[in-house]
Formats: structure tokens, C-alpha cells, sequence
């Protein structure tokens, strides 16, 4: 399937990259479809582009790679609604917001997107956790130094 994106121009994606999200992203609700696009393998980002509107991406962010405490317990009705077990375990990420320098970058701890990697569907979840919350800074201590650097 061919998708057209601001960010990436014309990309030809996979059926396996598609995420149905039924209920759309808050703030987003008629957006149902998305591309799933991984940055790097060794990289905790990716993308998450609407099939259908080229402006709209998420910048995605792996939680587990920054946040090793990070946890949260999935409502019944949400697993099951995705069809999500113990065999299959959810994919969980964190939207994230740049507003001027990457240093400065926040995720959303309080609403991570969960996506059954088999049967493709998605839903952002609204958790009750006073600790998180929506702008949280991925780098309080600044980028570390690879980052700065450039990588190896």
C-alpha cells in the first residue's frame, strides 16, 4: 500500500505495518489507520503515520528503555477487546512531543498506545496513575553523550 507523508514523502508500506485503531487517537478520533514505521532496531523510537492525513506522525518511543519502573496494569475489557494474553503480549509505546531541541523532548506516560502486534489493532489507554503524567522529559539529565556526539 502506497500512504504519502509529510515527514517521509511516498512510502510504500507493508499490510503487516497497518494498525487499525477503532476508537481513533484522543484528539484524533476519525484517524483509525496507521503505519507503523521503526526508526532503527537499535533505537527505542519509531513512527506512527495515518494512512490517510500526510501531517499527522507520532514520534514513538519504547517506555522499557527509559522508564525501567514503568507499569501499568491492562483493564480486562481493553485486552480482550484487542485479544491480548499472556501468548501474546501487547506492544507498548509512548507518544512523544519535540518543541524546539530533542534534549528537550516529553512523552506521555499517562496515555501509552498498546497494539496487538498480530491481529493489528491499537488503542491509546487513558491510565489512573497520579505518578505519570502527559509531559514527562525523556532526558531530564540532558542527551547522553553518544547522542551529542553523534553515535560511535
Amino acid at each position: 500500500m502506497k500512504i504519502h507523508s509529510t515527514r517521509f514523502g511516498e512510502l510504500d508500506v507493508e499490510e503487516e505495518q497497518l494498525f487499525n485503531f477503532p476508537y481513533g487517537i484522543p484528539g484524533f478520533p476519525e484517524e483509525k489507520s496507521f503505519a507503523y514505521l521503526p526508526y532503527d532496531p537499535e533505537t527505542p523510537f519509531s513512527f506512527l503515520q495515518s494512512t490517510i492525513e500526510p501531517n499527522l506522525t507520532f514520534v514513538l518511543v519504547d517506555p522499557f528503555a527509559f522508564f525501567m519502573d514503568y507499569e501499568f496494569v491492562l483493564d480486562d475489557e481493553v485486552a480482550q477487546e484487542l485479544d491480548l494474553s499472556h501468548k501474546n503480549p501487547p506492544m507498548v509505546f509512548l507518544i512523544a512531543t519535540i518543541r524546539g531541541k530533542v534534549a528537550d523532548m516529553t512523552v506521555n506516560l499517562l496515555a501509552p498506545l498498546v497494539l496487538n502486534g498480530v491481529n493489528r489493532m491499537g488503542r491509546q489507554v487513558i491510565l489512573d496513575k497520579k505518578e505519570y503524567s502527559i509531559s514527562h522529559k525523556l532526558f531530564p539529565d540532558g542527551l547522553p553523550q553518544e547522542a551529542v556526539k553523534g553515535g560511535k
